[in-house]
């Protein structure tokens, strides 16, 4: 009797235990979320990552931060090597001060020959003058030498006084013309000077951007992640050197089911809760639903396979929030995203937002 009574007791001792394990399984398992308005997902903190890279090919003089430094925008984080740089820009600086004294030299050529000009007008001027008097005094020995009270000779010699008048006005304004043509070179030349004076000061720009473009500067304000490169390394055109992130641009990637990415709208109300914090909920907003599904079988013909369809979808934390706790940002934290699929439902209070003080 007593042996029966133990092995039914033993009996009932297993059956309670198997029920307590079956229970706590059950309740480890069932659904506990805050309800069918809200839905969730898992992911990991992720923030935008920028390489700072090297334009030209050259050498690393020296990188002024290490990994974990905040940066701010325009900072410069490394400079690489540019002595030859400075050896070229010294070259183009005394190549384009030799250019603007030949622009000097070329106006003043131009001058010189406005001045020959003006004397070439002016023996036109006396030229013509001369030619005048000539053909008078040859009118005169003309009307003498019809009435017989001047000589031939006398009437030869006036005639070709006119004829020398004549040849020293052609002259006189061949001249001119040369002036003149002498004008339109020198003109040329202080065009060409000029032109070389802006090339040469467009090469100065040039090297004066690749000089700025060898400091390596933080396009924004972040936080270094890695040093790839070390100083007294060569590097290749577009060679890493740094690596930083935006800790401005804070989010958690997750993924949602088919079925439920379709009720998710841009702009939904999410919340963050990290594994490594879970006293903590933050607040994010829905930025982004993926158009393409990221897990899809090859054959999508029944619900079961549909059901295989997971949508990305990034969960973005306010910048503004991220500024008031730019220390405690890290970025690879696991964690659960909520979103809310009802603007009107209101959040449970193991959602409400808690943040660090």
């Amino acid at each position: 009797m007593n042996t029966s009574i133990r092995k039914n007791l033993l009996l009932a001792a297993v059956v309670i235990l198997i029920s307590l394990v079956a229970w706590g399984a059950w309740t480890m398992t069932r659904p506990n979320g805050p309800g069918e308005d809200f839905v969730s997902g898992n992911g990991r903190i992720e923030a935008t990552e920028i390489d700072i890279a090297t334009k030209y090919p050259g050498r690393v003089l020296d990188i002024f931060v290490r990994e974990g430094d905040f940066v701010k925008a325009g900072q410069v984080l490394a400079q690489m090597q540019i002595d030859v740089l400075k050896a070229q820009l010294d070259e183009a600086r005394a190549q384009q001060q030799q250019a603007i004294h030949a622009v000097a030299s070329a106006e003043a050529m131009v001058k010189m020959r406005e001045s020959d000009l003006a004397m070439a007008q002016a023996l036109v001027v006396q030229r013509e003058s001369d030619l005048d008097n000539a053909k008078r005094r040859l009118a005169r020995s003309q009307a003498l030498s019809n009435s017989g009270a001047a000589s031939l000779q006398r009437l030869d010699d006036d005639q070709a006084a006119v004829r020398n008048a004549e040849a020293a006005l052609a002259a006189a304004k061949a001249q001119v013309t040369a002036a003149e043509s002498a004008i339109a070179a020198a003109e040329a030349q202080v065009t060409a000077a000029r032109s070389t004076v802006a090339a040469l000061a467009a090469t100065v720009a040039r090297i004066e951007a690749d000089i700025a473009d060898n400091e390596l500067k933080a396009p924004r304000d972040g936080r270094v992640q890695y040093r790839i490169a070390e100083p007294g390394e060569v590097l290749g055109a577009g060679g890493k050197v740094l690596n930083m992130v935006d800790l401005k641009d804070v989010y958690m990637t997750f993924f949602l089911p088919a079925t439920v990415a379709g009720n998710v709208a841009l702009g939904s109300e999410a919340r963050i809760v990290l594994d490594a914090a879970p006293d903590y909920v933050i607040p994010a907003k829905v930025s982004f639903v993926s158009s393409v599904a990221q897990f899809t079988p090859k054959t999508v013909e029944t619900a079961v396979e549909r059901q295989k369809l997971m949508f990305r979808v990034k969960a973005r934390i306010d910048p503004q929030l991220l500024e008031k706790h730019l220390t405690q940002v890290k970025t690879g934290l696991p964690g659960v995203t909520w979103v809310k699929l009802d603007p009107q439902a209101e959040w449970p209070q193991s959602l409400a937002v808690r943040l660090p003080e």
